[in-house]
């Protein structure tokens, strides 16, 4: 599939989209694993809650949320890779409430029905700004009132002052939209879509965070 953003890092070669989560636990230095663990727990998932996960790679975090939620609760990954779609399907194969959907987060789309949260880890650093407020405004156009837009990403903070053994992974390894993502404003971003009610957790010395922001209740 020719990519559509080629300096971008989230549109995967085939061998990290074979050995996606192999490859997390490395370069995390096995700390992925607990961290994505804290980064759902800090979601406050309910157990019947409705979940639509942007980017949903493996399954690997569904799987995680299904552990809060009963059998009325529901997930809907969407991804547009059919290896993903492989291992979402084989991760999840013991959760019969989730679904995977072959379908792009960065243009316009509708499904039909709307959910209690929309999660996307690590997925939105990597696009240019533009296509960033359209993944946004996907976002919140699928939530019910008063549900929740859950980011998982890098925080915002100055790459010159991080310690040289976290700051050249990053200049290595990550795409250039991530060095734009690090210096915006990620609440007023979106806040332009209406969002608020915000709740921020950071991890990693606060170059990792999880946005919680709300789409206004009904009056």
């Amino acid at each position: 599939m020719e990519k559509l953003y080629p300096e971008s890092g989230v549109e995967l070669n085939p061998f990290v989209l074979k050995h996606y989560d192999k490859l997390m636990n490395i370069i995390s230095f096995g700390r992925y694993k607990s961290f994505i663990h804290q980064a759902i727990s800090d979601m406050k998932i309910q157990k019947e809650d409705s979940i639509l996960d942007f980017g949903c790679g493996t399954g690997r975090n569904a799987c995680l949320m299904m552990k809060y939620m009963d059998d009325q609760g529901f997930i809907t990954g969407l991804d547009i890779s059919d290896e993903m779609e492989k291992q979402f399907k084989e991760n999840c194969r013991q959760h019969p409430n989730t679904e995977f959907l072959n379908h792009r987060i960065d243009q316009p789309f509708q499904l039909d029905k709307n959910y209690d949260k929309v999660f996307i880890s690590f997925v939105l650093h990597g696009f240019p700004q533009n296509i960033r407020e359209n993944i946004i405004h996907n976002a919140f156009n699928h939530l019910k009132p008063g549900g929740s837009f859950n980011i998982l990403d890098f925080g915002e903070f100055n790459m010159h002052d991080m310690p040289f053994y976290y700051r050249i992974p990053f200049q290595k390894g990550e795409c250039p939209y991530a060095f734009d993502f690090i210096e915006r404003d990620l609440k007023e971003m979106l806040s332009g879509f209406g969002f608020g009610e915000f709740k921020e957790h950071l991890y990693f010395h606060n170059y990792g965070r999880l946005m919680v922001a709300h789409k206004a209740s009904e009056t």
